[in-house]
């Protein structure tokens, strides 16, 4: 027993203040670096603890990007680092407090900036959209209910927004942000509506022009605050988290502009927990760039004198398990999809989907649908869950 005190002492003497309070960080998660278990941290560089005690979340990932360290299931390691909220401990980096007062003085989602997400992400490529979502290359949240794969539940969201619509045969429905027209195509072909989408990405445009051929369905490249027109029917999904908070009134006064008397509207997006000026600061820099998710409280301030809550259905979990699909076809396709992309790419995209999956899973986010309609509209039968 003599020696092993001294042992420990200079292993502890090796290490530098920065390793060491990351190593006591991460055992409030219970995550061992160089550890067992499939969540433990492999780390391969050691200028990863000064990296993540400067720049904090946008360290960690910048780091797992740059191969300074792996987990054998990031997932789970991402997970608990939310669960034990640990970013609240390390405080916030430079470049963090940087972009929330950036935020404060400029409209990071203007018209001019709007379709820079569309240019560095939606036009990625079609073979990687192609290889990672379902079938009908929906790339929002599936509903897993009753549904036990990926196509499945995607089908099933499409149908169950077209019901808490009401929709009818011949209805107008206008589509915010409406990415392949997989909601469009579904709508024409099940219940026989007339379906104008919008969408700042040439190449899902390209392609959702050629998947909905010979339907009623029009797909244009246009901004959401340009569109005119009267519809039965208004939806978006998953357009409201690159809308920003300096654009949730005017994007539903848009909604209010195109909707016809008695309409009704739903939305689908991701909610943060609390209210924020600017998203994640990984996600803006290597993901979507000027996204922000918009709080309940936010989207309600919103609608006020406008439009009421008709029903609010919250199913995050399953977002945990669409992005566990994407991330197994990404994973599966990566042997033809490497000649496209690098192996930073791989990375990035790796850590994209788990980080977002364990966002989920530890409940830092959440997704809702929401029924909206004016207040002289009669009660829409949209509580269907």
């Amino acid at each position: 027993m003599g020696s092993a005190a001294p042992s420990h002492r200079a292993g502890w003497r090796g290490q530098s203040s920065s390793e060491r309070l990351v190593r006591r960080l991460l055992q409030q998660a219970e995550i061992t670096i160089g550890g067992v278990a499939p969540h433990d941290i492999i780390v391969h560089d050691k200028r990863v603890y000064a990296r993540v005690i400067r720049d904090g979340s946008l360290g960690l990932g910048e780091a797992y990007v740059e191969g300074w360290w792996d987990s054998p299931a990031l997932d789970e390691t991402l997970t608990r680092i939310l669960w034990a909220r640990l970013a609240n401990q390390a405080g916030s980096s430079w470049s963090e407090q940087a972009s929330a007062l950036m935020a404060r003085i400029i409209n990071l989602q203007s018209r001019r900036r709007a379709p820079r997400v569309a240019e560095r992400h939606y036009d990625l490529g079609n073979d990687l959209y192609r290889a990672m979502l379902d079938r009908r290359l929906v790339y929002t949240c599936g509903y897993w209910k009753e549904a036990k794969d990926l196509d499945r539940a995607q089908e099933a969201k499409l149908d169950l927004i077209c019901r808490k619509l009401g929709l009818e045969a011949g209805m107008r429905l206008l589509d915010l942000g409406c990415g392949f027209g997989g909601l469009a195509k579904y709508a024409a072909q099940k219940y026989r509506a007339r379906v104008t989408g919008l969408t700042l990405s040439n190449q899902q445009l390209e392609l959702g022009r050629e998947l909905c051929a010979g339907l009623p369905v029009e797909l244009r490249l246009q901004d959401y605050r340009e569109v005119s027109g009267t519809y039965d029917r208004v939806v978006s999904v998953g357009i409201l988290e690159h809308v920003g908070p300096r654009n949730y009134r005017n994007y539903m006064k848009v909604v209010d502009r195109c909707l016809a008397p008695g309409g009704i509207s739903l939305f689908h997006t991701i909610v943060n927990p609390r209210r924020q000026r600017v998203g994640d600061q990984w996600i803006n820099r290597y993901v979507f760039p000027n996204s922000s998710l918009p709080s309940v409280t936010q989207l309600a301030r919103s609608m006020e004198g406008l439009f009421l809550f008709d029903d609010l259905h919250s199913f995050g979990e399953d977002y945990d398990l669409t992005l566990m699909a994407w991330y197994g076809n990404f994973i599966r396709a990566w042997p033809q999809l490497r000649a496209s992309y690098s192996e930073r790419f791989r990375r990035i995209w790796t850590y994209y989907l788990l980080m977002c999956a364990a966002a989920f899973r530890a409940r830092q986010a959440q997704l809702v649908q929401v029924v909206i309609s004016r207040a002289d509209t009669r009660h829409p039968d949209c509580r269907l869950t």
